[in-house]
C-alpha cells in the first residue's frame, strides 16, 4: 500500500504538500496540484482516515441517527442526506434507535466516540437536551421531532397545519364521522392530533375516537379492526404516519369493507404502496428530500460556524388526494 510519502515522492514535493492538496484547505498551485492528484491516481493511494481524524480532531463522518428505519420517511431522509453528505466529501452512519431510548443513548455515545463531525437526528420522545451534553461533544441538527431547546438546529414539518388540511380535505368529502390514530412515540403524533382537532372543531364535529398507539403497522391494524367492529362504525380513519395507514387500511380490507365508500383511509408520506393499491391512499407528501438536504446543510454551517445562532426550519407538506377519499 502506498504512503504519503510515496506520493509526495512522485510528485516531487512535500508531505505537507501532499496533505493540503487532498485537504483542499489551502491555496496550491494549479500545476503542483495536478502533480500531487496524478502521483495519488498512479499510486492508488488512499489516505489514513483514522490518522487524519485524530489529526484534525473530526473525521469526515457525519451520523445520521432514526427512530425506525422501516418507517420510508425515514428511508427517504436517509437517502437525501446521504447525497447530500456525499458531494461534500462525508461518508454517513446510520443508526436505528427503535424508539428506545437506551438505544439512543448507546447510538449517541458510540457516535461521539467515533468522532463524527456532527449528527442529524430523530429524537425518542424522552431525549431532553437540557439533561444531555450530547450538544455540547458535537454539532447537532434536528429533524422531523421538536425539542424544547433554543440552543440547537431544528428542520421540522408544520405538522398543525397540515393535519388540518387533510381533516378538511375528508370534510368537504362528506366524511362527518371521523376516527385519529396518532403515534405516541413523539411530538409529531401530538402536533398532528392537535391538527385534526382543530379542524373537527372548526366543523362543530366529534371525532369517532382517537387513539394514541405505537407508530406500527400491527398497532394500527388492531386498532382499527376494534374501531371497525363497533355499531357506529367511523366512516373515515385518520393516521399520522405511513405505518398506522398500511394497517389501517389492512384492517378496512379484512373487514369486507371498501375503502372511500364505505371507509375512507388518509394518512402522511407518500409510500410507494400506497400510491399502487386500489383505491390508491390520500395522503400529506412530506419533502422528504428537502429536509435531508436542508438538515445537511445546517450541520455543515454548524460545523464551520460553532457560535452562530441556531435556526429552526418549517417546511410545508403538499396533499395528494387520491381514491380513498373520493367521497361516499
Amino acid at each position: 500500500m502506498a504512503s504519503i510519502k510515496d506520493v509526495a515522492k512522485a510528485a516531487g514535493v512535500s508531505t505537507a504538500t501532499v496533505s493540503r492538496v487532498l485537504a483542499k484547505n489551502a491555496p496550491i498551485k494549479p500545476e503542483t496540484r495536478d502533480r500531487v492528484l496524478k502521483a495519488v491516481a498512479d499510486l492508488n493511494y488512499r489516505p489514513n482516515l483514522i490518522a487524519r481524524s485524530l489529526r484534525v480532531q473530526k473525521s469526515a463522518k457525519i451520523g445520521l441517527v432514526v427512530s425506525d428505519i422501516r418507517n420510508p420517511f425515514f428511508t427517504a431522509i436517509g437517502r437525501a442526506v446521504e447525497d447530500a453528505a456525499y458531494q461534500q466529501g462525508y461518508s454517513v452512519l446510520m443508526c436505528n434507535t427503535d424508539e428506545d431510548p437506551d438505544k439512543e443513548e448507546l447510538y449517541l455515545n458510540l457516535l461521539y466516540d467515533e468522532n463524527v463531525a456532527g449528527v442529524i437526528f430523530s429524537p425518542t420522545h424522552q431525549f431532553d437536551i437540557h439533561s444531555q451534553t450530547y450538544n455540547q461533544k458535537m454539532p447537532f441538527v434536528i429533524i422531523d421531532r421538536a425539542i424544547e431547546s433554543n440552543d440547537v438546529d431544528m428542520v421540522l414539518l408544520d405538522n398543525v397545519a397540515a393535519a388540518y388540511e387533510l381533516t378538511e380535505h375528508l370534510i368537504s368529502n362528506g366524511y362527518k364521522n371521523l376516527a385519529g390514530l396518532f403515534g405516541d412515540a413523539s411530538t409529531t403524533g401530538q402536533e398532528r392530533s392537535r391538527g385534526f382537532h382543530k379542524a373537527l372543531k372548526d366543523h362543530h364535529l366529534n371525532p369517532a375516537a382517537a387513539h394514541f398507539i405505537s407508530p406500527r403497522i400491527q398497532q394500527g391494524y388492531e386498532t382499527s379492526m376494534a374501531l371497525l367492529s363497533q355499531p357506529n362504525r367511523p366512516d373515515a380513519i385518520f393516521t399520522s404516519n405511513s405505518l398506522l395507514t398500511a394497517g389501517a387500511y389492512k384492517a378496512v380490507r379484512d373487514s369486507k369493507l371498501k375503502v372511500s365508500t364505505d371507509v375512507a383511509i388518509v394518512g402522511f408520506d407518500d409510500s410507494t404502496w400506497g400510491a399502487l393499491v386500489d383505491p390508491p391512499v390520500t395522503v400529506i407528501e412530506q419533502p422528504t428530500e428537502e429536509i435531508g438536504r436542508t438538515a445537511t446543510e445546517l450541520l455543515f454551517q454548524r460545523i464551520q460556524e460553532p457560535s452562530r445562532s441556531p435556526k429552526t426550519v418549517i417546511l410545508k407538506g403538499s396533499l395528494i388526494a387520491r381514491g380513498s377519499s373520493k367521497g361516499k
